[in-house]
Order: C-alpha cells, then structure tokens, then sequence
C-alpha cells in the first residue's frame, strides 16, 4: 500500500487522468440519460465542453492558470451555446481549488470572482421552473456557496504550506547559524589552548634552560648552586606538567569531571610567585602595586598574570644576560594598568611589529589578543633609553 501511495504522489498527473476519465464517463452516461428522458438531441457543443472540462482535470496540477482560463472559455461557451449543466461542470470547483492552493496569485483572484459568479450567470441563464425573483436569488447564493468554499479551502492550503516553508526555511538558517556559531566556538577554544600551552611552556621552559645553563657553569665550582638550580627545574617542570594538564583536560571534559585534577587558573594573586620564580632563575624583578587591590574579574586576572608572565619570559630570551626588569601593576577607579620594563637590549623589531613577519612573535600576538577578548589596549616596543616596554589597560568591571 506505501508503494502504491508514493507511487501516486510521483505521478500527480497520472492521478488527475484517471478522475478525468471517470469524470468523462458520467457526463456521457448522465447525456444520454437525460436525452432519452428529454426525447431531444444534446446542443452539437456538448461534447466539445465535456471533453474540454475533463481535459481541465487531467491537467489541473501541471499547469493550473492555463487550465483556469480554459474553465473559463469553456463556461462561458457553454452559456453562449446553451449547453445546460452537465456533471463536467464540476471541473470549475476543482481548477478554483486548484488555483487558489497552487497558482499565482491574480489567477487565485480570478477564480475567486469567476466562482462567485458563476452561479449567478448560470441561474440567469438556465432559470429555475415555478420560481419568483426571491427563490432564483436563494438558488444563487446556495449554488455559490459551494464556489466560494473550493477558493476557501484551496487558500487554506496555501497559507499553511507557506507556513511550514517559513518554518522549515528558519529551522535551516537555525542550524546553519549554529554550526557557525560551534565552528567560531571550536576556533576561539583552539585559539585560547594555543594561547595558554605557548605561555605556559615559554615561561616554564625558558626558566629550565637558564637553570640547567647556570647548574652546568657551576656544577664543579658550586655544587650547592648546581643543586639548587636543579630543584628549581624540577619544581618549575612540575608546575609545567601540572597546568598542561588542566589545559589538555578541556578537551577531555569527563575526565576533568571525574578526576578533578586541575589547577585553578592563574590570578594576580600569583604574580608574587612568579616574580619569585623568575628572581629565582637570575633574573631581578622589581615589583610594585599602586593604588587599592579589589576583585577582579576571572578574565582579567588570567590576562594580566599571562601578559606580565609573557613579558619575563621575553626579558630572559631577548633581554641579554644582564638584564633586570621592573613590573608595576596600577588599580585605577575604572581599570587595571600593567607596566614591565627590562634594560636590556630588547627583542629585535620583527618580533613586534604586526605580529612577526617572521611568524616567531606569537607571544606578542597572544598578548594582544588577550587584551582584545577584555577590551583593553596594548602598547608593545623598545624604550627610548634601551631596553623593552610592554604596557597594558585591562577595563575594570565588578566580579560575580
């Protein structure tokens, strides 16, 4: 039964034949009927409309306004010849359904005010027997009637098609809009991970290779040093390990569930350790906090820790072996200012001008991007009397 149902509505056409031809049958037999009890030969026109009619049938779906004008020739043929009214007719009440489902509109509008009319005309023109003036009225109103509810319903189906067109049409951009949204989500948490594993490992590893560096010049002389620098590339490789986890755990999100490894994310709470860290491996810092420390937003927090935490990690890799850096952190009413100084002889331009022709300045890029996310400004490049400048205004908001 499914085959045959699917099979029908492929072949809409085919359909329509059918009924065309049952259609044609009672019309002839329904002749003949009639003239055998009339005792009287059918107008020469009759077959012609019939025929005309049920060809309006058959081809109702496939080219619907062509058919209504043809309805409408024909009826109006049928009136002139006096062809009286025949089963066919019911061909106008199909193509008005038709049209006013499928068609354009004018030729909706034309059905509607041909059918409304049709009546009318056809009660004027065949006039019912023993009827006053009252009772053709009523005999037109209820014969339109019929007319005017094949529009009705045909314009019902339409509205609800364009309906669920619309429908089906948003639920399409829906989903398109959402998988763009997903694949800038899934660019933005790559672009973030990069971010994080470049700061991370840039710190964490250039802090081991001046410790391992200084333990190797000291390793005969001072062994109390070398074992000092040691221990402090094993705790600086621990803490690398440690936020390397919690950065690859994004993309194992059970797992972070269920094990609760992570660490929380750096704050400016930490930089005290950091700087630490970094005097620790040779490197003096000068730190200082201006104004009133208050909350802070998580997203700030991790951008000035990362920036200052960048701009070490450059001192030590471009700053020369005698290099020292001051780091001054500012709260202002409605921002948080970063400054790091070094005296050193400063990276070379191209790691700092748009970006790095070279590819190589992706820290300073990640920077920038960091303060971009919060809304801030970044000014990177060397100082007038040596050295390098990184300075920085994180906008304030209130932390939730």
């Amino acid at each position: 039964m499914q085959r045959l149902y699917d099979f029908l509505r492929r072949h809409p056409t085919w359909v329509d034949s059918f009924w065309a031809v049952f259609l044609l049958g009672i019309s002839a037999v329904a002749g003949t009927v009639s003239q055998e009890a009339d005792r009287s030969d059918l107008p020469v026109a009759w077959i012609p409309v019939t025929f005309l009619l049920c060809l309006v049938i058959a081809l109702r779906r496939r080219l619907p306004e062509q058919m209504l004008l043809l309805a409408a020739v024909t009826g109006v043929a049928q009136l002139v010849t006096d062809v009286p009214t025949i089963p066919a007719d019911f061909a106008m009440l199909v193509i008005i359904y038709t049209v006013a489902a499928n068609g354009a509109r004018w030729a909706s509008r034309f059905a509607l005010a041909g059918g409304l009319s049709a009546a009318t005309l056809a009660q004027m023109r065949w006039p019912a027997a023993d009827t006053g003036p009252v009772g053709e009225v009523a005999i037109s109103v209820v014969m339109t009637v019929p007319f005017a509810l094949a529009w009705v319903l045909g314009d019902s189906l339409r509205t609800r098609r364009a309906y669920f067109a619309q429908l089906e049409e948003r639920a399409a951009r829906l989903e398109k809009e959402r998988e763009a949204q997903a694949k800038v989500a899934v660019a933005a948490e790559r672009a973030r991970i990069a971010r994080e594993l470049h700061d991370v490992v840039a710190h964490n590893v250039s802090v081991m290779v001046v410790q391992a560096d200084g333990a190797a010049y000291v390793l005969d002389a001072a062994p109390d040093q070398a074992k000092k620098a040691l221990e402090t590339i094993s705790s600086t490789g621990r803490q690398a390990l440690a936020e390397m986890r919690r950065l690859l755990g994004v993309l194992r999100t059970g797992e972070h569930q269920e094990s609760g490894e992570y660490v929380p994310q750096p704050d400016v709470e930490q930089l005290d350790e950091l700087i630490e860290q970094c005097r620790t491996s040779g490197l003096p810092v000068d730190f200082k906090v201006e104004g009133t420390p208050r909350p802070l937003p998580s997203g700030v927090e991790l951008t000035a820790y990362r920036i200052v935490q960048e701009a070490l990690t450059n001192t030590r890799k471009h700053g020369g072996p005698n290099a020292g850096a001051s780091v001054r952190l500012v709260y202002f009413d409605d921002g948080l200012g970063l400054l790091v100084e070094d005296d050193g002889k400063g990276a070379p331009h191209e790691l700092y001008e748009e970006g790095g022709f070279d590819g190589q300045g992706h820290g300073l890029i990640g920077m920038r991007e960091r303060v971009g996310m919060v809304g801030g400004t970044l000014d990177a490049g060397p100082r007038p009397g040596g050295g390098f400048r990184i300075s920085a205004l994180l906008p304030l908001k209130p932390a939730h």
